[in-house]
């Protein structure tokens, strides 16, 4: 299957994004999703199927599939206000001016929503603008009799609700920009041109340009070009616009780099590794994209009740008409109460209820390195009770350090490092390149290095042999060795000490585990490491259930039996060995530090290699929901409350179109509230 984003051109209702996704999920094998928010179409097609089919059945729609924007509304908006204003003044007294002055806004300044009705009803199909368009024609026509034949005019009404609706939709629109901006800036992370280094001269050229394999420079204060590896300098890089991470981390040659992130320090010189669409920031835009173009489980049912809703408004207008009429009211007081009815149920707010949370609450989510892979994630964060994490890589940094250094009578500790040190620094090994780390830089000579697999190491170090590695190394020659926790250390035939090398936890750990608990989540630990590594590393955090001695295929048998104790279950992880438990827990979040396929295999993916941005990312995703919901409950609300007075004739047509596009400005305000999410900051 492939995938396309589609910019759709002459929506101005929900219902317009329900008719265009009905029609292109009738293709055979299209999947299609339509965001009247961001006025696009994600579909997925299959390879019978072209893009050019795609744009002709939008195009059969009465809609357009092109990728500029709809022309402003502020010229129409601009001129109806003008000529409105003057207008509610003189239409009891000088009615020929009046209507002099209401042509322009109900025709030119009503256009939009004349020419959408004249669309769809060309298919067939009623809208939101539908309504709209019948009470301004309906109102202006009776205006235009009763001129000529005497009666009340109607000619402001017809402008105001013009303007009105202008208004609204303009607001609207500009408030839907400010939405999708968190996804625009993002995608404008990126740098534009590069320094590539060939023969060693500078060769400057657009980024586009760059292929996997190609060395470039990155000045002090410049954007990394592309995902690379450093293979020549040391600088501190900041990678807060991907990860929402304050402070710079270190790197040097051997050390991967982000494209889009920011060298703070010195110069680099970068090998890439991966380029345009392949990169962590395009990957990122990708999944965002799609999260905000997808619908969460709660939108289907407002999506059903937009179906019916346009003709049943429609009927409802007509019999308060014929109510009206048949209690012996005046025909103008009819048109009046039906002319409301159509104009105060437009269900505008229902529409943009659930796309304007998603947009606004995916899009502070990339700001802070949370992906989130689909609206349908929402519901999963509110659900999950017991949130499992692996320990490697997650609760710890999945890096290998010198914890304790023991050193035997009358030796001294930083000795004992410098010697063990200098022989693990020609060893592979991920404990010897610890204690390498521990040693003095750069490392003291060696001779006559010897690795000894699953043993350990020795070389000849300032004239003493020594040996460096498990107690079993040292027994098999002939030195005694007392029980130790650690890497043994001898020289010249004498047990000198031990190391100790651990993976450590991060700092954050027992912070976001604390913050998961206030969440209503239960911890589990789960890990291969041994009960008492497990143990420790549980009390160290927090953490009262510990599944031990996992072997990475039965990660996915705890998960599973959690889930039969019916639990909720949140897994995180970061490997390879744990993209299964991933896949098959309630909700799947990814380190964003590990493997691709954990990645995949993940709902919510952490940019930042941090257990508090789990946290962040429930909490944000929760807020989101809510959000949505909240949005539902006032449009639905809304409409039950305002129909009825409609109908009684309670309600101006005038009230009700600055009711209906209040409702909606209220509805987006409501979700750009979300911009102020703010993660927990380390402590």
């Amino acid at each position: 299957m492939s995938t396309v984003d589609l910019r759709i051109g002459g929506m101005t209702c929900a219902s317009c994004a329900t008719r265009v996704e009905r029609k292109l999920n009738r293709l055979a094998g299209v999947r299609a999703t339509v965001n009247f928010a961001t006025e696009t179409a994600h579909v997925s097609y299959p390879p019978e199927v072209v893009v050019a089919d795609l744009v002709r059945t939008v195009e059969s729609a009465g809609y357009t599939a092109a990728a500029a924007r709809p022309p402003s509304l502020g010229p129409r908006l601009a001129l109806s206000a003008a000529l409105t204003v003057p207008l509610t003044v003189l239409s009891g007294r000088w009615p020929y001016l009046a209507l002099a002055l209401a042509v322009p806004v109900v025709t030119w300044g009503a256009w939009p929503f004349h020419r959408a009705t004249l669309v769809n009803l060309r298919h067939g199909a009623t809208t939101m603008d539908t309504l709209i368009s019948l009470g301004i024609v309906a109102s202006v026509g009776w205006s235009v009799v009763a001129l000529f034949r005497g009666g009340d005019l109607y000619l402001e009404v017809g402008a105001v609700l013009t303007t009105f609706l202008l208004a609204g939709r303009y607001a609207e629109a500009r408030a839907k920009r400010r939405a999708g901006s968190a996804l625009r800036a993002l995608l404008e992370l990126g740098a534009k041109e590069v320094a590539l280094l060939r023969d060693g001269v500078e060769v400057p050229v657009p980024v586009t340009e760059l292929r996997v394999g190609d060395v470039f420079l990155v000045r002090p204060g410049e954007k990394v070009a592309t995902d690379g590896v450093v293979i020549e300098g040391t600088s501190a890089v900041d990678l807060s616009l991907l990860t929402g991470e304050s402070a710079p981390v270190e790197v040097r040659a051997g050390d991967p780099v982000t494209g889009a992130t920011v060298n703070a320090g010195g110069r680099l010189v970068v090998r890439a590794t991966r380029v345009g669409a392949d990169t962590q920031l395009a990957r990122i835009g990708r999944l965002v994209a799609a999260a905000q173009s997808g619908k969460a489980p709660v939108q289907r049912l407002a999506d059903r009740v937009s179906a019916v809703f346009v003709p049943a408004i429609l009927a409802t207008a007509a019999l308060t008409a014929a109510g009206w009429l048949l209690t012996g009211h005046p025909a103008g007081r009819a048109l009046t109460a039906a002319v409301a009815v159509l104009i105060v149920a437009c269900p505008c707010a229902l529409g943009l209820a659930t796309p304007t949370a998603l947009l606004v609450g995916t899009g502070r989510g990339a700001q802070l390195g949370i992906l989130v892979r689909g609206p349908e994630v929402l519901e999963a964060t509110r659900r999950a009770d017991t949130v499992v994490l692996d320990k490697t890589g997650t609760v710890t940094t999945g890096t290998m350090a010198v914890t304790a250094v023991t050193p035997a009578g009358g030796v001294d500790g930083a000795e004992l490092v410098r010697y063990a040190a200098a022989v693990e620094d020609a060893a592979e090994h991920p404990v010897a390149r610890a204690i390498a780390a521990a040693g003095p830089r750069p490392p003291l000579p060696v001779h006559d290095f010897a690795a000894l697999p699953g043993l350990g190491a020795q070389a000849t170090v300032d004239g003493r042999r020594v040996v460096v590695g498990r107690p079993e190394l040292l027994a098999a020659q002939g030195i005694p060795v007392p029980a130790v926790d650690g890497v043994a250390v001898a020289w010249d035939g004498v047990y000198r000490g031990s190391i100790t090398v651990a993976d450590t936890v991060r700092p954050t750990s027992a912070a976001a585990v604390a913050r998961l608990r206030g969440l209503g989540l239960r911890p589990v630990l789960l890990t291969g490491d041994s009960a008492a590594v497990a143990a420790s590393v549980a009390g160290q955090v927090g953490i009262d259930e510990v599944h031990a001695g996992v072997l990475p295929a039965d990660k996915v048998s705890v998960v599973q039996r959690l889930r039969a104790e019916g639990r909720v279950v949140a897994m995180v992880g970061d490997g390879v060995n744990d993209a299964a438990a991933l896949a098959v827990a309630d909700l799947g979040i990814a380190m964003g530090t590990g493997t691709d396929v954990a990645i995949e295999a993940s709902d919510l993916t952490l940019v930042r290699a941090d257990l508090l941005a789990a946290a962040d990312a429930i909490a944000l995703s929760r807020a989101t929901l809510r959000t949505v919901k909240g949005n539902l409950f006032w449009a639905f609300a809304y409409n039950m409350a305002a129909v009825p007075l409609a109908v009684a004739g309670l309600v101006a047509p005038e009230l009700a179109a600055a009711a209906m596009a209040l409702s909606s400005v209220f509805v987006v305000s409501n979700s750009l509230r979300l911009f102020r999410f703010r993660p927990v900051r380390k402590r």
